[in-house]
């Protein structure tokens, strides 16, 4: 991965965000982490896990004006990733109930 291209910053967001569900996911899910407490420890991280993906999209974007400046190559991956960075973040934040169903209906 490129430094400047926004691409770390956007694949941590997405991490970060998607770290605020382990809470609602079935217990199978926190005994196959070997954590029994992990529903507990999420919960009370979640509001911080969501700030700090809110801060790696800003900081992607900040990046990508950066790598525009300086024409550095491989922008247009690093844009999409930021873009659906945002999506999952937005999600994350505005659906969180629903998006933690789908995943637990599925897996």
């Amino acid at each position: 991965m490129k430094a400047g291209t926004g691409i770390p910053a956007s694949l941590a967001a997405i991490f970060s965000s998607v770290a605020t569900i382990a809470c609602c996911l079935p217990l199978g899910f926190a005994a196959a982490l070997g954590a029994a407490g992990a529903s507990a420890f999420w919960t009370t991280l979640r509001p911080w896990l969501l700030g700090l993906s809110i801060v790696f999209l800003g900081v992607g974007f900040w990046q990508q004006r950066r790598a525009a400046q300086c024409d550095v190559r491989g922008r247009l991956l690093g844009k999409l990733l930021l873009w659906a960075a945002v999506v999952v973040v937005l999600g994350m934040v505005l659906f969180p109930q629903q998006i933690a169903g789908f995943i637990a209906d599925r897996f």
